[in-house]
């Protein structure tokens, strides 16, 4: 389904039962809202379930020029308000990590419990050069050009080696992200910096990382930040842990809510 919110067209799907806690997923950076398929089938008969494509992938408008998070976060807010949603749990990973807490330190009062997933603190100069190569090498040869590339920074040498059917779904979700959205929030990632509000974030928050992602020095050091955080380690996961070990990630999700 569609809606206009933020001044775009955003794509969105809603399971469960109506009267059930809302829980809202977002997808990392050049996937879509099916990466949640796993979750929702093991949730959607407790929850109230809201995943969304975020600006730019899957069916989500994708305007041209820069993000950042300051949209970002607005269009979640204003998602929710086009729903009716008062309050929410919210769940998100990489890029939609990030986005779960930038909510947390600016519209606490929408949401209950945040679950950031594999994520890190803040851009660093190493890693705003590292996006502008992608941007450029996505102009230059297109979405195709980036898709083992990712494969290869997402997951782990030994799950790649499985050829499991979901690894293909990942790389169709890559090549068909339009590069105007993969451009757009590919520069939000190279320019943000959360650490100046996470030590007054209030809300109960549940970090969810792979030991073998990249950004588990980073998770970390966003547990130490925030006040009463906790870190569910997800052993041998990569960076997309929700789709690696679903079974782990959702359980922990669960138990976090439901606690």
């Amino acid at each position: 389904m569609k809606i206009n919110a933020n001044g775009i067209s955003i794509n969105y799907q809603i399971d469960g039962p109506e009267g059930a806690p809302w829980i809202i997923f977002s997808n990392s950076l050049i996937t879509n809202l099916t990466m949640w398929n796993d979750q929702v089938a093991a949730l959607k008969d407790s929850f109230r379930i809201l995943r969304y494509d975020q600006r730019g992938h899957g069916g989500t408008e994708a305007p041209a020029g820069k993000y950042s998070f300051d949209v970002l976060t607005q269009d979640v807010i204003a998602l929710m308000d086009a729903l009716s949603i008062k309050r929410a749990h919210f769940c998100g990973i990489s890029m939609g990590g990030m986005t779960a807490l930038f909510l947390a330190q600016r519209h606490a009062d929408r949401f209950d419990r945040i679950i950031p997933c594999d994520c890190g603190p803040a851009s660093t100069p190493q890693s705003a050069a590292q996006w502008k190569e992608r941007i450029d090498l996505g102009a230059e040869k297109g979405m195709e050009a980036l898709v083992e590339p990712t494969m290869g920074r997402w997951f782990p040498p030994d799950v790649l080696a499985t050829k499991a059917p979901v690894l293909d779904k990942v790389r169709g979700m890559i090549r068909t992200t339009p590069y105007n959205g993969f451009a757009g929030c590919a520069y939000a990632l190279s320019d943000f910096d959360l650490k100046p509000g996470l030590a007054g974030i209030k809300n109960p928050v549940l970090l969810i990382c792979g030991t073998k992602d990249a950004t588990y020095p980073g998770i970390q050091a966003i547990n130490a930040a925030v006040p009463g955080s906790k870190l569910v380690n997800l052993e041998g996961a990569g960076h997309i842990s929700s789709v690696e070990q679903p079974e782990n990630f959702t359980r922990a999700v669960r138990d976090f809510i439901k606690g």
